[in-house]
């Protein structure tokens, strides 16, 4: 009898669902669940490969017929801002992010909300609890940070931390060769300061703080307006066939 051991992961297969991206279409996938002592480390290895984490599950689009959802990453080192993300930088030079463990908060639940009612209202999260964001944020056997952005203090520079609401939030994870950036809520009034391009910014800024060569910034998918900003952090490189292929 051939037995597996306790850790090796078991995939498997969903049935097919509408596509969020592609209207017409229809999406499956495969996921296996990210749990025990090497979760990190599969956590890493799937990430390579094209998944994405969602709390304890670890899944990758495996659609019949279609190849449009692409991992995309941002090499560190090369990635050189354009001058239109020069000025976000600017714009959103008051504001400070802090790195926190993933623990939840009501002020963090807050504008969560706000931000799907606003910007997401028909969407799969729409109906999200606060248990439901409890769990997003805290069910994760992987390293797991949230980074809060609030606007400069005048104590900012001692003690690193900003002051006054929450402006945006960021769930992300620290892998082995990255941030892998899960989730990003931000305040929908906030329109002028572009916060979506900001919090990928400040992530590739904290990479290379950490000495962490890649950005993960999840599926891009060509044809779908809500992927296409992913296209304009460049050079970036996307999993294709072949392996990582770089696109300048």
């Amino acid at each position: 009898m051939t037995t597996q051991p306790r850790d090796a992961p078991q995939f498997y297969l969903t049935a097919p669902s509408p596509c969020p991206y592609l209207p017409g279409r229809e999406e499956r996938k495969v996921f296996t669940h990210l749990v025990g002592r090497r979760a990190g480390e599969l956590n890493d290895a799937l990430t390579l490969g094209g998944f994405r984490r969602s709390q304890t599950i670890a899944y990758r689009p495996a659609c019949d017929g279609c190849r449009a959802c692409v991992s995309v990453r941002v090499p560190v080192a090369d990635f050189v801002p354009s001058r239109n993300m020069r000025r976000v930088l600017d714009r959103n030079a008051d504001l400070v992010g802090e790195m926190r463990g993933n623990l939840p908060t009501t002020e963090q639940y807050s504008l969560f909300r706000h931000y799907l009612d606003e910007r997401h209202g028909d969407g799969g999260m729409a109906d999200m609890t606060v248990l439901d964001y409890a769990m997003m944020v805290e069910d994760s056997h992987v390293e797991t940070r949230l980074v809060e952005y609030r606007l400069r203090g005048p104590d900012t520079a001692i003690h690193g931390k900003g002051t006054g609401p929450l402006v945006a939030t960021a769930l992300t994870d620290v892998l082995a060769d990255g941030l892998s950036m899960v989730y990003s809520f931000y305040d929908p009034e906030e329109r002028s300061r572009s916060l979506g391009t900001y919090l990928i910014l400040d992530h590739l800024q904290r990479a290379a703080e950490m000495g962490l060569p890649y950005v993960y910034l999840g599926y891009w998918v060509e044809g779908s307006r809500k992927m296409d900003y992913k296209a304009r952090f460049l050079p970036q490189e996307r999993l294709l066939p072949d392996g990582w292929v770089r696109v300048d």
